[in-house]
């Protein structure tokens, strides 16, 4: 499977307002696009259908709220079945917008130009995959390598006991609760982290859902339990489970936005998308919600929990979303 890679990201220092936005004010940290929503909204009616990765959710969700206050006559629905049903559904034609938090893979690509569906790649954010644990879970100094969560998910463990990671880890048997084949967590979690396109560890100790919600929930409730999902999930349940720091060779860093936005929680930070078809990417409802994210798309993100994109990959998402721009074909 193919990932985009990006270097250090840095945060716009720039307040963005809303209301600077309703307003019509060119003065917009974020730029100035042609995809204003407040420019083209005022009419606006239509549908606009949205799902697959439950990570990228937030920011659609987070979007929602605020664009309604603009165009209330659009009607926006937002699931989260995970970025590979995501996709299915995308290129059956069921959605105007997949949301993805990995780019599309030439398996997905295929069958969407298989049905006349050209799909259209808008990053819109950027995300620190999180480590999570049980709360009582005694992982020394809260940190995990990323060798260690290789020995204990890749493909065909056998690691029964914490205590085989090394000195300071508990004499306790491990359970997991993470992401499963559905979904670009996992993908990005296996590629990055296992450094395989096999699936990760699996059998009784292993249960997986594409709802983050109820990996936390399996997470708090079992004792020995430790599992990954998006940053705004972790964060969001800080109080019920414990996030780990993550040590990918350089020391360990724990996820959060001035360690996701530098560059230096590596390698689990990792682009957020939206993808539209050339199509849909026309549809006067779609480019003016689309764009509406990314012309606030600092205050976007912070509402979500996750960090804004660099000037760089702004300029790159609204020339493609503008432009209807075809992605191009993966590699296999």
């Amino acid at each position: 499977m193919k990932l985009h890679r990006f270097g250090a990201v840095v945060v716009a220092t720039g307040a963005l307002a809303f209301g600077v936005a309703a307003c019509g004010d060119d003065e917009n940290d974020s730029g100035s696009s042609g995809t204003d929503a407040a420019a083209v909204s005022e009419n606006l009616s239509g549908s606009i259908r949205i799902d697959g990765s439950s990570t990228v959710e937030p920011v659609a969700q987070a979007a929602v709220e605020l664009f309604a206050e603009q165009a209330p006559d659009v009607d926006i629905s937002v699931g989260g079945v995970g970025t590979g049903d995501g996709f299915e559904k995308f290129c059956r034609g069921e959605l105007q917008v997949a949301d993805a938090s990995r780019a599309i893979e030439k398996d997905e690509y295929d069958a969407c130009m298989k049905a006349d569906i050209t799909p259209v790649e808008v990053q819109v954010g950027i995300d620190g995959l999180s480590v999570i644990a049980h709360k009582d879970l005694a992982v020394p100094d809260d940190c995990i390598s990323t060798d260690q969560l290789k020995k204990l998910l890749a493909p065909g463990s056998k690691v029964t006991n914490y205590s085989a990671l090394g000195d300071g880890f508990p004499d306790q048997k491990p359970s997991f609760f993470t992401p499963g084949t559905e979904s670009g967590t996992y993908d990005f979690f296996t590629e990055v982290v296992l450094e395989t396109d096999a699936e990760q560890r699996t059998g009784d100790d292993v249960q997986t859902s594409p709802d983050d919600n109820q990996i936390v929930t399996g997470i708090e409730g079992t004792e020995g339990a430790l599992g990954y999902v998006g940053f705004a999930f972790a964060t969001a349940n800080a109080d019920k489970v414990k996030i780990l720091a993550v040590d990918g060779g350089d020391g360990c860093v724990k996820p959060e936005l001035a360690t996701i936005a530098d560059g230096s929680y590596t390698p689990l930070s990792r682009p957020l998308f939206m993808y539209p078809s050339t199509e849909t990417a026309a549809k006067p409802e779609v480019k003016a919600f689309i764009g509406f994210i990314l012309d606030n798309n600092k205050a976007v993100n912070e509402a979500a929990d996750y960090v804004a994109l660099t000037d760089e990959l702004l300029t790159e998402s609204k020339a493609n979303l503008d432009g209807a721009t075809p992605v191009e074909a993966p590699e296999e």
